[in-house]
């Protein structure tokens, strides 16, 4: 396996210690009230299948730490890998016809069929990620990740030694650019001379289309490889080519071991 020079090591430290200071801390949770005549109904719909080690599985602990701060004054669901291909309003629509009184939807897919389905059903509450609607039912939330995408681009360019980076990204989409962007800026600080190369894929989870891109930027000569899936199949084929990588959504050196140098992760417990 590539190992990171000596004289990067203290900057992959200052990082990853600027990486946990982003992340907040679980709040206490009694301002939660229960709905009359029993525990708030809570389900989440997920894009991915739990297992996928990335976004969903990060969401899932989100749901989970709802349960043990709040107990029995809630009770969740979820509903896991609902396909890419197709509409998802049926799905979401179900939900709130069983009477739900929070419903999370955890994709960009998932947009435009929650605004739809929050209009038909007032008295449900929608809270959609990443969306950017809001009506008084629906509201959305998202972060600041292209701070921890920055944080991650420094130790990426700290690392490499041939000055080629792989990217491997979902969509051209303004939250993925951004992350990209953010991500390339962190490593010219560190590195002017290194470049990052990217590969779209056109899904949020398909492992054959992240590994044939993968094994283009590979064949190109990175020796860094991030990404902006939902799994840890990147980390995985870096892994095996013996190269480094950077993961996202999740702590995916727990995962993948340590070719993974760190990576940029999303803590919902707190938001959630």
């Amino acid at each position: 396996m590539t190992q990171v020079p000596g004289s990067h090591r203290l900057l992959l430290l200052l990082c990853a210690l600027l990486l946990l200071a982003c992340t907040p801390t679980p709040q206490d949770g009694s301002a939660l009230q229960q709905s009359a005549g029993g525990p708030l109904k809570v389900v989440f719909v997920y894009i991915d299948p739990l297992g996928d080690r990335g976004w969903t599985w990060a969401h899932d602990q989100g749901r989970l730490a709802i349960e043990e701060a709040f107990g029995e004054q809630v009770e969740t669901s979820y509903v896991e890998h609902l396909p890419q291909e197709g509409d998802p309003t049926e799905a979401i629509r179900a939900l709130a016809e069983q009477g739900y009184d929070v419903i999370f939807t955890t994709s960009f897919d998932f947009i435009e069929p929650t605004e739809q389905v929050a209009q038909e059903f007032p008295k449900s509450w929608f809270i959609s990620i990443s969306g950017d609607e809001t009506a008084p039912n629906l509201s959305t939330v998202f972060g600041r990740m292209e701070n921890a995408r920055y944080l991650s681009g420094l130790v990426a360019g700290a690392a490499t030694q041939s000055n080629t980076i792989g990217y491997v990204a979902a969509y051209n989409i303004p939250e993925v650019v951004r992350g990209l962007n953010a991500f390339t800026l962190g490593v010219r600080v560190v590195n002017p001379q290194a470049q990052v190369h990217v590969r779209y894929t056109g899904t949020w989870f398909g492992a054959e289309q992240e590994l044939a891109a993968a094994h283009t930027l590979l064949a190109q000569g990175a020796d860094v490889l991030a990404q902006h899936q939902d799994s840890t199949v990147i980390q995985q084929a870096a892994q095996e080519a013996g190269v480094l990588s950077i993961g996202y959504h999740s702590d995916m050196r727990r995962f993948v071991g340590d070719s993974v140098l760190t990576s940029a992760v999303w803590d919902w417990r707190a938001k959630y």
